[in-house]
């Protein structure tokens, strides 16, 4: 939703801030893949209970999956491909960061925070599965309160002032109820397409 709502005005504040990146024609597929290693990196801290360097390092790896479409809209290297590999790298860190968060609760026997992650995990793959699948009906399907931006910028704001439970229990249904927005919204889009589509045929 806050990504959605900034826009090309993150573009412009990216290429002021970091202009390097920008000067010469850079490969924004190999920085959506380097943003996801460092992001993975960030999950195995989560998992070994280093709660702060998770934090930084999915905070680092999020700038650079930032980046990455700046960058190729900057040089207009814009790609199908490209934005199908960000996509599907976004879902590996996603699933990553949050089973690194299950199992460091798990570990600590935490039972409850551990179930809390998990399910935070299968209301962020909700999420992303119902812009997906509508997406194959309905183009530019977005909306909902809490897309990708947000979830990110919780639990790093979470591993990092050690606020996580509080943050992953935000993360877990704020997800739940976009996804139900989702199924709504398409719910609306997609008895407009079958409308359009019966009044074709008659």
């Amino acid at each position: 939703m806050i990504k959605a709502t900034l826009g090309r005005r993150a573009d412009a504040a990216l290429e002021t801030l970091f202009p390097f990146l920008f000067r010469r024609p850079l490969n924004p597929n190999l920085l959506s893949v380097l943003g996801v290693l460092i992001s993975l990196s960030g999950a195995v801290s989560f998992a070994r209970g280093a709660l702060p360097l998770g934090g930084i390092l999915l905070l680092l790896g999020g700038f650079f999956d930032t980046v990455d479409g700046a960058v190729a809209r900057h040089n207009g290297t814009s790609s199908s491909f490209g934005a199908f590999l960000d996509s599907t790298l976004d879902r590996i860190v996603d699933m990553a960061v949050l089973l690194g968060i299950l199992m460091y609760y798990a570990k600590a026997g935490d039972l409850p925070l551990a179930l809390l992650a998990g399910i935070a995990s299968i209301a962020t793959v909700l999420v992303s599965y119902t812009k997906a699948r509508a997406e194959s009906i309905v183009s530019d399907f977005n909306g909902g309160i809490m897309e990708r931006f947000e979830r990110v910028v919780l639990l790093v704001i979470g591993a990092l002032t050690g606020y996580l439970p509080l943050c992953l229990g935000i993360v877990a249904v704020g997800s739940g109820i976009t996804a139900i927005q989702r199924v709504a919204m398409a719910y609306r889009e997609m008895a407009q397409v079958d409308a359009s589509a019966q009044g074709e045929e008659s």
